[in-house]
């Protein structure tokens, strides 16, 4: 299926799924009369699980992209399954291990757009020098972070080596003002007590493991709707 063909059907099929979703969560309530003729709703112990969600939607374009520059691509902003990605994932948490690696950086990528950096940039999936996202506000004290992402499955966890290899990145680019490692799993015990690593965190180095991840996400959706 062609990506214009697929985006353009993209708004009936998410439509198709919520309704869905609707009947199914409607199915789960039960109705229960006492004695005295007196009917409350309460929800079923066991409700029908929702549907999954389509494995369309992760086909589908989460961000829309700008020009490409020399890192790579700017993202001017995001699309319809950006939010649908992320309503799903507040119901179901181990959805985070199921989008793919190059879905969830582009997820991430429009999160920084949605958070109002002016300048966010998607670099290409391979030879980004350890960087996946630019984050940059130009002007009188410019800030420019850099975030490398890693889609890890539950229990593998980013061990202190591929940390430090964010330093390497810090003192290549002396233009960074901050690095941060977001992964969807966790980081490996007594990270922050590496002596080469806690000189420079939180300040210049930030580490962002799964439950913040999907924490951000879903109260940045929420900031935005208010």
């Amino acid at each position: 299926m062609e990506n214009h063909v697929l985006d353009s059907a993209m708004p009936s099929i998410i439509e198709h799924w919520r309704q869905q979703s609707a009947r199914m969560t409607a199915a789960a309530i039960a109705t229960i009369t006492w004695a005295d003729e007196v009917t409350i709703q309460v929800a079923d112990v066991n409700p029908p699980a929702v549907p999954p969600l389509p494995d369309v939607l992760l086909q589908a374009a989460v961000v829309c992209f700008g020009e490409k520059v020399q890192e790579g691509q700017l993202i001017e902003g995001v699309a319809i399954p950006w939010f649908e990605i992320i309503r799903h994932l507040d119901r179901d948490p181990s959805f985070l291990f199921k989008i793919p690696w190059r879905k969830l950086e582009e997820l991430i990528a429009g999160a920084y757009e949605r958070e109002g950096w002016p300048e966010v940039v998607l670099t290409p999936p391979s030879g980004d020098g350890g960087r996946d996202v630019i984050a940059t506000r130009p002007g009188l004290g410019s800030i420019r972070i850099v975030d490398q992402v890693k889609a890890y499955s539950p229990g593998h966890l980013v061990t202190a080596d591929e940390v430090r290899s964010m330093l390497g990145v810090l003192q290549q680019d002396l233009n960074v003002s901050k690095g941060l490692v977001t992964t969807t799993s966790g980081f490996a015990p007594r990270i922050a007590e590496d002596d080469r690593l806690k000189a420079f965190m939180p300040y210049r180095l930030e580490l962002r493991g799964g439950v913040d991840l999907r924490n951000w996400l879903i109260d940045l959706t929420k900031k935005k709707s208010e």
